[in-house]
């Protein structure tokens, strides 16, 4: 096993890589099951964390992004990817050994070694991503983009899904600030570790394709000035901006909306996210062959509005009074996040890849790592130093129908976190807006591409479905369809002869 690149890759090389590719997302994905996303945060109110601190906490991956700048020069002055993206891998997953020990304390001190841990782990997460990105980039082609990362992303999914229900059931038999619940936190943050220094050992094993040789020195003016002056590459980052300050306003506070102001058990917001994962694994292939097919963009135009609407729609787990209906409501969105979040974030990354030049495509994919990380990373920061201001407001519509058998009242009351998804929705738009200006070859309209999502979902129903009635309904208006088209026809033969006989 070599960290070196290689001056030529055979076809079985190639394979081999895209193989380990696969393969290497279990374990990654199984380091961030256990460490990030609902857990991370849950971690952050276990140690006594601020809504200000849970904003910087979701802040931090996406600022550290902010460090492939210099990440930049170091690739294209050592042309050594995989080296870099090892040993960053290697040195900052060690951090979580450090929070794992810091399960057991509490106050000040311990909040702020777990934020300089996560701090670390981040940032050294950034630099070997620059090196990453740009490494697949010329490992994976062209054609077969959508495929692989779709294939790895279930893997990563599937991971996130069966570790979140273990970590469901461990968390929901341990009271909250227990010792028992300190040793949970402790298990996962030292498993995360472990996995991750696997993942990194399965990284040095893939192939890296030589870089060409440097043109000369670096000026990074200069290298950023190449996706900023091309127009196409300009529109995309302005829509990656407005959409990822949009969702990163709201949903990293979900954990603290549905504990603290709904008054559920973190146990129940990890079966959420469980739900949207499943969502996520079953639309995952679905989203990859229609990116391959037609455009990513296409994708984005269906997934990101339907997305959007769901952030919104959390308004109404407020507004119910049924707790069980309240379940149900939430439920219900995160399996319509977890589907779409699977087309955006494929497609997302796949229209950067694609809008950038094979062989000198860091720059590309580093301006689109730091524009999501400014303003992903803006967006959360904001939402936690102005968590008070909304919490000591409300906005109140009552809409009323009068008839002769009475009157009926709709109150919908707005309070705290809700002002940040009705601020999603709105921003959501713009960047939707903003996503129609950009060009993609193959790109279809929306019309056309609901229409080929719901091809695909019958097709696949047919396919698993040996029962007879279950494939006649999927036939169904298809036949109907068929039907209506014979009538109208002969009616207009019929009308036609008629015309001839007078």
């Amino acid at each position: 096993m070599s960290l070196d690149p290689q001056a030529e890759l055979t076809t079985a090389d190639r394979e081999r890589g895209l193989r380990l590719l696969v393969v290497e997302a279990g374990f990654s994905g199984g380091a961030a099951a256990l460490t990030s996303g609902v857990i991370l945060t849950a971690f952050a109110l276990h140690l006594g964390a601020s809504n200000v601190m849970v904003g910087i906490l979701a802040a931090m991956p996406f600022l550290a992004q902010l460090l492939q700048l210099p990440a930049i020069q170091l690739v294209e002055r050592w042309r050594r990817r995989k080296r870099i993206a090892v040993l960053s891998s290697l040195v900052g997953r060690t951090m979580l050994a450090v929070m794992a020990v810091l399960a057991f304390f509490s106050g000040t001190t311990a909040l702020l070694i777990f934020l300089g841990a996560q701090m670390l782990l981040c940032g050294l997460g950034a630099v070997g991503g620059c090196a990453w990105n740009t490494w697949m980039r010329d490992l994976a082609p062209d054609d077969r983009l959508g495929d692989v990362f779709a294939r790895r992303t279930v893997w990563l999914t599937a991971i996130s899904l069966i570790l979140g229900l273990v970590a469901a059931l461990a968390l929901d038999r341990t009271p909250a600030g227990s010792p028992a619940r300190d040793m949970v936190f402790a298990a996962m943050f030292a498993s995360g570790c472990v996995t991750g220094l696997i993942s990194a050992r399965i990284v040095a094993m893939m192939p890296e394709p030589l870089m060409p040789p440097a043109p000369g020195s670096i000026a990074l003016r200069a290298l950023l000035a190449q996706p900023l002056g091309d127009p196409n590459f300009r529109r995309l980052l302005v829509f990656v901006a407005s959409w990822q300050f949009a969702i990163n306003l709201a949903t990293p506070f979900f954990t603290v909306f549905i504990v603290r102001q709904l008054h559920f058990a973190v146990s129940f917001v990890l079966l959420l996210s469980v739900a949207s994962q499943v969502a996520n694994i079953l639309a995952l292939r679905l989203w990859g062959r229609l990116s391959d097919r037609f455009a990513n963009k296409s994708v984005l135009a269906v997934c990101a509005p339907a997305y959007i609407l769901a952030i919104v729609a959390m308004i109404g787990a407020s507004q119910l009074g049924d707790r069980g209906a309240v379940k149900l409501w939430l439920i219900g969105l995160h399996l319509v996040m977890g589907a779409t979040i699977a087309g955006v974030t494929l497609a997302s990354t796949n229209i950067a890849l694609k809008l950038s030049p094979k062989g000198s495509a860091t720059a590309y994919v580093a301006a689109n790592a730091m524009t999501t990380a400014i303003a992903a990373g803006i967006a959360p920061i904001l939402g936690g130093l102005l968590a008070q201001f909304f919490a000591a407001r409300q906005f109140e519509l009552v809409a009323r129908w009068r008839s002769p058998n009475g009157i009926f009242t709709l109150p919908i009351v707005l309070t705290a976190w809700d002002f940040y998804f009705l601020l999603a929705g709105l921003i959501g738009l713009y960047a939707i807006h903003r996503l129609s200006l950009v060009r993609e070859q193959g790109e279809i309209e929306r019309r056309a591409m609901v229409g080929q999502v719901l091809n695909e979902t019958r097709r696949s129903i047919r396919n698993i479905s040996s029962v007879a009635g279950l494939r006649a309904a999927t036939d169904l208006p298809g036949a109907l369809l068929r039907d209506a088209r014979t009538r109208i026809r002969l009616k207009r033969a019929q009308a036609a002869r008629a015309g001839r006989m007078h």
